[in-house]
């Protein structure tokens, strides 16, 4: 989708404001002070609410601890949880931009405009951008088309926030049926009012609310270009189908205002953090939870925060026959690995495949997950699923052979998996991690040597701080008997990965071979300390680094009846 649109100076639209002192407690509520803190730091809000709570029954009306159960509840989208103390607060008469939004969200979402156009954006303001456009939709609640056009057009004189204020404008008059009236102001500055995706879908069902469903369709091919989104191919079937798309995007006032948030908060995203954003987002869920893309950004920030629990919870709220379920489930399968609940993982996309056995990002996706548990061959069958549903031109298609050729590999399927490295550097010729893994096995398997000397050294020159491939460089330079030459290259390896124990473990080799024995014996040890416990698929042998340790690295290749080592610098 493109880029959100707003010019706009990160100051006009930061207006979230946590500035309040931090609170003087009785010893009794201070360690539950502290635990909110710690909580709030880390993005644990369900823990933030409890402590802060808990903290304020000692001091009922302390601003500072009421401001932060109003954004911890806020964040964990429980809205009408936080009402109550923000109310609290503009009673008081304390500025705090978190309790503010909150109260006008309960306004808005009870259908009071009066009593919002009645408030203060002085005393009790989120900020002139939100405060602008809420009256606006306000004036247009309360039965006032003119006043509210009007409130749209004194927003938009200032030039940092125009597009967002035509904008809206735009939504105003297509949610009241005026299409006409929305289009111009699209046609008027097409590309500036272009300002994200949805204001391509809205104007899409505008157009074809016009019956110039050909005009949608181009111009959602200007906008989409490449895109194989199935909620984009959904608009674009039922365009070429000739159905009257109803306008969605905004149904009604509630549903303007929740866009308010929404578009701030993506706006935001790149400029703040990720908790910031969240509140916006969850307020604009709060207000519209039919917002299937309020939904997603706000389950993408809680995963991108390590709240799992809370981004599976969120992604889970999108309904199954949204054109968006596969995008959420997708999303909720990555949470739940990170939360290390991988099979519950697998089993969401294999539910998912069986769901829409059409997508290819559905099997690849599977296909990844199951490669990362080293399920090699049903990862190799998800990624044959895969392959067979994308085009041969496909920018993704590289990626889906190298990794499919991986799992070949792993299965010692090698004849499989060449094939499938070949083809993928037949796609992309200089793509440095095919190189390095093909050359890499190359030089396992010692054959083509030369052949993997020239895909490493390619490699290298693509990615140079690239550890993994610097190591396979110098690697191949052992194999080959090129002792002296592999030194350097593996000495860089270990500096770009200095607790690697595979990258340890060859510097090790290559010391030895040049007859730096004591400095072998270090790096072995190093490898050594570096393998986890655990760790039993790892490439570093730890039984074969000891014997090293033990009786030396030729005695190791000796009892494997490897070719010896040359003989380097003096050594026997």
């Amino acid at each position: 989708m493109p880029h959100m649109f707003y010019q706009t100076t990160a100051a006009a639209l930061l207006t979230l404001s946590l500035a309040l002192p931090a609170p003087v407690l009785a010893q009794s509520g201070s360690g539950a002070y502290l635990a909110g803190r710690h909580a709030a730091f880390v993005s644990d809000f369900a823990n933030g609410d409890r402590y802060y709570a808990r903290a304020l029954s000692y001091d009922r009306d302390n601003p500072s601890l009421m401001e932060s159960v109003v954004v911890s509840r806020l964040a964990l989208g429980e809205v009408n949880k936080a009402v109550p103390i923000a109310q609290r607060m503009e009673e008081l008469g304390l500025q705090s931009q978190p309790a503010h939004m909150t109260v006008v969200a309960d306004l808005a979402a009870r259908g009071e405009y009066e009593a919002i156009l009645s408030r203060d954006p002085e005393t009790v303001g989120v900020g002139p951008l939100v405060d602008g456009l809420i009256a606006a939709w306000a004036h247009l609640g309360a039965g006032s088309v003119a006043q509210a056009l009007e409130q749209f057009d004194k927003v938009a004189e200032d030039d940092g926030l125009r597009n967002f204020a035509l904008y809206h404008k735009a939504l105003a008059l297509a949610s009241v049926g005026d299409f006409e009236g929305a289009e111009a102001i699209f046609a008027a500055d097409e590309d500036g009012m272009m300002v994200s995706g949805r204001a391509a879908i809205a104007r899409a069902e505008i157009l074809s609310q016009l019956e110039r469903d050909g005009d949608a369709l181009a111009m959602l091919d200007r906008v989409f270009s490449n895109t194989t989104d199935p909620s984009l191919a959904d608009i674009v079937a039922r365009l070429q189908a000739g159905e009257a798309l109803p306008f969605t995007q905004v149904r009604d006032v509630r549903d303007g205002m929740a866009e308010i948030f929404f578009a701030i908060g993506q706006a935001l995203r790149r400029e703040a953090s990720p908790d910031y954003v969240l509140v916006y987002v969850r307020v604009a869920s709060f207000l519209r939870p039919d917002h299937i893309d309020a939904q997603l950004l706000g389950a993408e920030l809680l995963d991108g925060m390590g709240q799992y629990d809370l981004a599976v919870e969120t992604y889970k709220k999108i309904p199954t026959d949204s054109p968006d379920y596969y995008a959420a489930e997708l999303g909720r399968a990555d949470a739940l690995r990170r939360a290390d609940k991988v099979n519950a993982a697998i089993e969401v996309l294999e539910k998912l495949a069986r769901e829409h056995p059409e997508l290819a990002i559905v099997h690849s996706s599977l296909g990844d997950m199951l490669r990362q548990q080293e399920n090699y061959g049903e990862a190799a069958r998800a990624y044959d699923r895969a392959v067979d549903l994308t085009e041969a031109d496909d920018p993704s298609m590289w990626f889906l052979l190298y990794a499919r050729g991986i799992c070949h590999e792993r299965e010692r399927n090698w004849e499989q998996a060449e094939s499938d490295f070949r083809t993928a550097l037949e796609l992309n010729p200089d793509q440095p991690q095919v190189l390095n893994y093909l050359g890499y096995s190359l030089v396992e398997k010692q054959i083509k040597l030369d052949e993997a000397l020239g895909m490493i050294e390619r490699a290298v020159a693509a990615r140079p701080d690239s550890g993994y491939i610097v190591d396979s460089l110098g690697w191949v330079l052992y194999r080959l008997g090129r002792y002296d030459e592999a030194v350097g290259h593996m000495e860089t390896a270990v500096s770009l990965m200095p607790v690697d124990p595979v990258v340890n473990d060859h510097l090790g080799d290559v010391y030895w071979a040049v007859g730096r024995k004591r400095e072998a014996e270090f790096q072995w040890k190093r490898a050594l300390s570096f393998i986890k416990p655990d760790d039993t698929d790892g490439e570093a042998d730890p039984d074969r680094i000891r014997s090293k340790l033990e009786i030396g690295l030729d005695a190791v290749l000796a009892g494997e009846g490897a070719e010896p080592l040359k003989v380097a610098n003096g050594s026997d």
